[in-house]
C-alpha cells in the first residue's frame, strides 16, 4: 500500500527455526484451532493526506492472524496485516475506515431519510471491542464532534451498522462503547453530550446480528442542565462488500425522568445543577463520560473525566441510576476496567484536558457488583476497596493529597509523572494488569491477596536486564526522538492465556499528547510470566502511516519532526 511500509526482518536462522518447527504445529493443529484469534489494532492517525488537524479524516485497522503472530515470534519473519475484502490476505491490510464504511451511505433519524449522506467528516478510530460471541466488532470513531460508532463482522471485516449518537446542548461524541453480557446491547459513551446510550442488537439462533435498533428511550442523560439539539441517526445502503447495511433509530428520549439534573438519592448528577446539592465529597465536576464499564450483571460503571461515578442497571428503558459515587471516592479520568468474581476493578488516571500535563495519577479501587440492585443505593454505598494509590499522585481530579503538581513532562528516564489506563485480567482470573502510559511499566495485582508486583517493557526480560524489542523498531528518522519508549496504552488477554496484546503509541499522539508520545507504534505481545504476575514485552507488531501529515503536538515530550504519525490506541482480540 502506498505510504505504508511494513518492516521486516527474516533471517536464514529464523527460517530454520520456523522450519523445524512446522511439523509440530501441524501435528498439534487440531489443539490450537481453538485458540487461534485474530489482533485488531486501532490505529488513529488520519487515513488522507495534507489534513492540518490531527485524528479527524479516517483512520486505518490493523488485524493481524495469531499464526503469522506466532511466527514472528519464534522466527522474527514479520506478520502482515489482513484486509478487508474478505479474504483475509495477509499483506493486503492495513484497512482505510473510509472504505468499510463508504462515504455513499444515506443518513436517517426516526422520521426517515434526512437528505444527508455519510461523506467523510469523521475518523479517530479509539478502539474496537468484540461480542461476547466473537463474531463482531465495535468501531468506535472519537473525531471531534462526530459522534459515530459502526459494528463490523469480524469475519469478513464488513460493515454491517454504522449510527450517529445524540446530539446535546453539551456537545456530541463517542469515546468508547462496550457490550452487554450476552450481546444483545451496545453500551455507548456520548463523552462530550454527556450521555450513555444504548443500541439493541437482534440475533438469530446462530448469533449473526439481523438487527440493531439505536433506542433513544434507553438514553440516560448525566449533565447538569441538558438539552437535545439532535436526534440519532443511522446509515443505511451496501457497504463495500456489496451488502445492505443493518439499522434503525426507535423510540423517544425520557427527558422529564432520564434526562433530570438529579440522582435518584437527590443530589446533582453534575455539580453546579439548579434543583439539588453537590456531593459532599466531591460530587461530580464534569460529567464526561470516559467509559462504561459493564459487569457480568450487566451494570455500567460510568467514570467521569472529572471523577465521580455513576453506576447504571442497563437492562431498564430509560437506564436507571442504581448507584452514585463522589470524586474523592472514585478519582477522575479511568478507563481501565475489569471483573474478577463480583469484584470490579476501576482505575484512576490523569486527565485528557491540558490540565492533565501536570498531572501524575495512578490509583486502582475495587467495588463488590453484587451489592447494586434495582433500586439506588444511598452516595458512596458500598465503599470501594483502595488497592493502590501511588505515592506520587497530585491533588487533581478529586484526589486530595499533598503532592503539587508535576511538572517534569513525558520524556523516559526524565519524568517522575504516572498515569494509569488500560487493564487487563489474565485468563484465570488470579492477577490483574494495569499499564503506566508514561513510565511504561506494569502493575499487577494478585485479585485474592492484593499483593502487587511490577514489570517494565522497556527490557529484554521485564526486569530490567537486556534491551527490549522496541528499540529495535523505533522510529528513526529523528535522532534526537527517544526511542525504546513503549507507551502502552489499551490492552487485552489473549484466548490461550499466553499474552497480553497492547497498544503502543506513536511520536505524534492524536489524543492526551501530554502524555503519550512513544518511539514504536503499534501491538506489543507480553508474554505472561510468573502464573500470571509478571510479564516481559516478548514483541512489536509495527504499525505505520507517513500519508498523515497533521501537526506534531507532545507537550513535555519531544517536538519530533519525522514523518512518521501512526498512533494505536487501542488492542483487542477476535477469537476465530
Amino acid at each position: 500500500m502506498k505510504h505504508l511500509t511494513f518492516m521486516r526482518k527474516a533471517t536464514a536462522a529464523g527460517a530454520a527455526i520456523f522450519a523445524g518447527l512446522l511439523a509440530i504445529n501441524m501435528a498439534s493443529a487440531d489443539n490450537h484451532d481453538e485458540h487461534d484469534y485474530e489482533i485488531w489494532g486501532s490505529d488513529q492517525s488520519n487515513s488522507v493526506a495534507g489534513v492540518e488537524s490531527r485524528g479527524v479524516s479516517g483512520s486505518w485497522i490493523w488485524v493481524w492472524d495469531s499464526k503469522d503472530v506466532e511466527r514472528q515470534l519464534t522466527t522474527g519473519k514479520v506478520a502482515e496485516p489482513l484486509g478487508c475484502d474478505g479474504e483475509n490476505r495477509p499483506g493486503d491490510g492495513p484497512c482505510n475506515v473510509y472504505e468499510v464504511f463508504p462515504s455513499s451511505l444515506i443518513e436517517y433519524d426516526d422520521n426517515g431519510p434526512t437528505g444527508n449522506s455519510l461523506g467523510t467528516t469523521f475518523g479517530r478510530l479509539h478502539g474496537m471491542l468484540p461480542d461476547p460471541q466473537n463474531q463482531y466488532m465495535n468501531a468506535n470513531l472519537f473525531s471531534p464532534g462526530g459522534g459515530y460508532v459502526g459494528i463490523i463482522d469480524g469475519e469478513t471485516k464488513e460493515a454491517v451498522a454504522l449510527f450517529r449518537v445524540t446530539g446535546t446542548n453539551a456537545g456530541r461524541s463517542v469515546h468508547m462503547s462496550f457490550w452487554n453480557s450476552d450481546g444483545s446491547a451496545l453500551l455507548v459513551a456520548n463523552l462530550h453530550g454527556k450521555v450513555l446510550e444504548r443500541i439493541d442488537v437482534a440475533r438469530d439462533e446462530d448469533g449473526k446480528i439481523i438487527d440493531a435498533v439505536f433506542n433513544q428511550s434507553a438514553a440516560l442523560g448525566v449533565g447538569k442542565d441538558m438539552a437535545i439539539s439532535d436526534r440519532a441517526k443511522v446509515y443505511l445502503g451496501m457497504n463495500s462488500h456489496g451488502n445492505p447495511m443493518l439499522g434503525g433509530v426507535s423510540g423517544s428520549y425520557d427527558t422529564a425522568n432520564a434526562f433530570g439534573e438529579l440522582t435518584p438519592q437527590s443530589f446533582c448528577k453534575e455539580n453546579g445543577c439548579e434543583t439539588g446539592p453537590s456531593g459532599e465529597q466531591g460530587g461530580r465536576v464534569n460529567n464526561v463520560i470516559i467509559c462504561p464499564i459493564v459487569s457480568k450483571n450487566d451494570n455500567a460503571y460510568i467514570t467521569f473525566g472529572g471523577g465521580g461515578l455513576l453506576v447504571a442497571n442497563t437492562k431498564t428503558t430509560p437506564m436507571t441510576i442504581v448507584g452514585e459515587y463522589d470524586n474523592q471516592v472514585i478519582n477522575g479520568a479511568g478507563c481501565g476496567g475489569v471483573q474478577a468474581g463480583d469484584q470490579m476493578w476501576l482505575n484512576a488516571g490523569v486527565s485528557a484536558s491540558g490540565a492533565g500535563a501536570e498531572q501524575s495519577t495512578f490509583t486502582l479501587f475495587t467495588l463488590d457488583d453484587s451489592l447494586f440492585g434495582t433500586t439506588s443505593n444511598a452516595p458512596n454505598t458500598p465503599a470501594p476497596t483502595m488497592v493502590f494509590k501511588d505515592l506520587t499522585n497530585t491533588a487533581t481530579i478529586g484526589n486530595l493529597s499533598d503532592n503539587p503538581a508535576n511538572t517534569t513532562g513525558q520524556l523516559p528516564d526524565i519524568t517522575t509523572r504516572r498515569d494509569s489506563h488500560g487493564m487487563a485480567l489474565t485468563l484465570s482470573g488470579s492477577h490483574v494488569h494495569t499499564v503506566d502510559r508514561i513510565q511504561n511499566n506494569v502493575e499487577v495485582f494478585n485479585t485474592s491477596t492484593l499483593e502487587r508486583t511490577t514489570y517494565d517493557l522497556t527490557s529484554a526480560d521485564g526486569q530490567g536486564n537486556g534491551l527490549g524489542v522496541c528499540a529495535a523498531v523505533s522510529v528513526t528518522d529523528d535522532d534526537n526522538l527517544p526511542s525504546n519508549d513503549p507507551a502502552p496504552d489499551l490492552l487485552e488477554t489473549t484466548p490461550d492465556g499466553k499474552y497480553m496484546v497492547v497498544a503502543l503509541r506513536g511520536p505524534v499522539p492524536v489524543s492526551v499528547t501530554h502524555a503519550a508520545q512513544g518511539s514504536c507504534p503499534g501491538v506489543g505481545i507480553i508474554e505472561i510470566l510468573d502464573d500470571g504476575a509478571s510479564g516481559r514485552l516478548a514483541g512489536v507488531l509495527r504499525t505505520t502511516n507517513t500519508i498523515d501529515s497533521s501537526s506534531v503536538s507532545a507537550p513535555g515530550g519531544h517536538p519530533y519532526t519525522g514523518s512518521e504519525h501512526s498512533d494505536v490506541h487501542g488492542a483487542s482480540i477476535r477469537k476465530k
